[in-house]
């Protein structure tokens, strides 16, 4: 906005001292200050309001008028409240500087000329950046990338002076500013900050509360905008659960509670814009994920082995670019299991898993995506390459781990699932050729059966728990198991009630301790003799020899299952 237009403004009760010819200078912002040198604080632009307590002579003006002039303000506006006029020593320091002068009657509150300005400069500079990301967003759709989301960022800084980030449901930073470290450095948006910004976009979104959605983590708040492709708009989901999960996320370090409804419509204009880009990388992502659904299909319909062979020379170089030799394969399986069991979850695996197998410190919306994913039913299936490493001829030397597969994640894709459905995967070991691929995949999906038994809202299980009993129990079927337990453990545990013999504590120390009777005793505190009588009330009660091991087999299965 120009001075000539606060001077035209009545209500601001501004009188013009001096600097009639350099009314037309634009105002940028404004400051209130009686520093005698407010230097630190400016950046050039503002209309300057003091109420004059920094003066304690005429020599005063001079210096304090100099300050103001080269940090370059675009005018001095000064109160006359605490001396009644304007004094002249002030008014000739600003004339010999040609910095225009303003007297403030006394009442009118420096508050009201602050708003009225900042809501006048805020008002232009979102009419500007409007303009520009509406230029911008005919550039991205009607040809090549216009600089990706890092250049919508850049305008809301420059033009806004917002900054934001652009995150994945799961709390990856995509895109956005560096924020300040340690010691001054400069550093990413924290990763325990971003997942719990997810977290928090998620748990909103899916309870339906209205957004922007606000945060605030320590002293800052975050407002929260999903930015949602055009092929996922919330009108158009068949289950709103499928785009509280995929939805990438906008966090601008700003309260949204009290933006006017023209600076809101500017930044779902900017979401817009960023999704650009977020259908562009699904658009990449269908090469990938149609070469998945030719390798699956040609597993499930028992192809020839050489059949499946040639298809993963032609997928290898598609996910590993210059790739000299064969790789390794893993495969992870993916199921969303909606409560009721209702919807289709296969889409939303598939888009998840997408996302959980990109390494979580990339950033950035070309992550350099080497997986395929296609999906049947409500199961997604991933091809993972791994490069074949020197001396490791199992390929067992990198790959996919399935205890740390959900570390990161964990957190916000169980906010986003709470209440409402579950999330489980299964992880194979590497494979080095098409022949082991069947074997793979079956071994993957077992190890999602064996995560869907655990509890929590996002389970994982990886191949390496399928040589254990722990993960083979689940797939007892629930009566059989139940008449199991009831047959060995129910007479200990009605003895127990009766007598308080404490049988089923020390049977399972005795077990721990593998028989020792002496480690068990010292464990328990009793004397060996007390053991060996527990121990033998247990095996009359039940019929059992805990010196067999079949029996104590028996026992530990028991207590496992029970």
């Amino acid at each position: 906005m120009r001075l000539r237009a606060l001077l035209d403004t009545d209500a601001l009760g501004l009188r013009l001292l001096g600097g009639e010819d350099e009314l037309d200078r634009g105002v940028r912002g404004v400051m209130t200050t009686d520093l005698r040198d407010p230097s630190r604080y400016l950046s050039g632009g503002e209309l300057v309001l003091t109420g004059l307590a920094w003066r304690r002579g005429a020599a005063d003006s001079e210096p304090f008028v100099r300050i103001l002039v080269q940090a370059g303000v675009a005018a001095l506006a000064a109160g006359e409240a605490e001396l009644g006029d304007v004094p002249d020593d002030l008014v000739v320091a600003c004339a010999r500087h040609r910095l225009p002068l303003f007297a403030v009657h006394e009442s009118v509150a420096f508050a009201t000329i602050t708003e009225h300005v900042v809501r006048q400069v805020s008002g232009e500079r979102a009419g500007d950046l409007a303009a520009v990301v509406d230029r911008h967003r005919r550039m991205m759709t009607s040809g090549p990338a216009g600089g990706g989301p890092d250049v919508v960022l850049d305008l809301l800084g420059s033009d806004l002076d917002l900054r934001a980030w652009v995150l994945s449901p799961t709390g990856r930073l995509i895109a956005g500013p560096k924020v300040a470290g340690p010691r001054g450095a400069e550093r990413a948006l924290p990763a325990d900050v971003c997942g719990r910004l997810a977290a928090e976009q998620l748990t909103a979104a899916r309870t339906g509360r209205p957004g922007p959605h606000r945060v605030t983590l320590g002293q800052i708040t975050y407002s929260l905008f999903p930015v949602r492709g055009s092929g996922h708009s919330a009108s158009t989901a068949r289950d709103v659960r499928e785009t509280v999960l995929s939805d990438w996320l906008l966090a601008v370090e700003a309260d949204a509670g009290d933006w006017a409804e023209e600076r809101l419509d500017l930044l779902q204009g900017v979401t817009q814009l960023i999704a650009v880009e977020r259908d562009r990388r699904d658009a990449a992502r269908a090469v990938r994920r149609r070469l998945a659904q030719e390798v699956l299909e040609l597993l499930q319909t028992g192809a020839a082995p050489a059949e499946t062979a040639a298809r993963l020379r032609v997928a290898a170089p598609v996910l590993l670019p210059g790739l000299g030799t064969a790789p390794h394969w893993q495969v992870v399986v993916a199921r969303v299991d909606w409560d009721g069991g209702e919807g289709d979850g296969g889409p939303v695996a598939r888009a998840l898993l997408e996302e959980i197998l990109v390494d979580p410190a990339s950033a950035g919306p070309e992550h350099s995506d080497r997986i395929a994913v296609a999906h049947t039913g409500d199961e997604a299936i991933a091809l993972v390459p791994l490069p074949a490493v020197t001396g490791d001829h199992d390929g067992a030397g990198a790959g996919v781990v399935a205890d740390v597969l959900l570390e990161a994640v964990r957190a916000p894709l169980s906010a986003g699932l709470d209440g409402d459905g579950r999330l489980t995967l299964g992880v194979s070991a590497a494979v080095h050729s098409a022949e082991g691929l069947r074997g793979a995949l079956e071994e993957a999906r077992h190890a999602r059966r064996g995560a869907a038994a655990r509890q929590g809202r996002v389970c994982a299980a990886g191949h390496q728990e399928l040589a254990s009993h722990v993960l083979l129990l689940p797939f007892v079927p629930d009566d059989v198991r139940r008449a199991f337990t009831a047959r060995l453990l129910d007479p200990l545990r009605d003895y127990d009630r009766r007598h308080r013999a404490e049988l089923i504590p020390t049977l399972e120390a005795f077990l721990e301790c593998d028989g020792s009777w002496t480690r068990c005793a010292s464990r328990l505190h009793l004397h060996v003799n007390t053991l060996r009588y527990r121990v033998g009330r247990i095996e009359q009660l039940t019929g059992r020899d805990l010196s067999r091991l079949e029996d104590k087999l028996d026992f530990f299965l028991a207590l496992r299952m029970s």
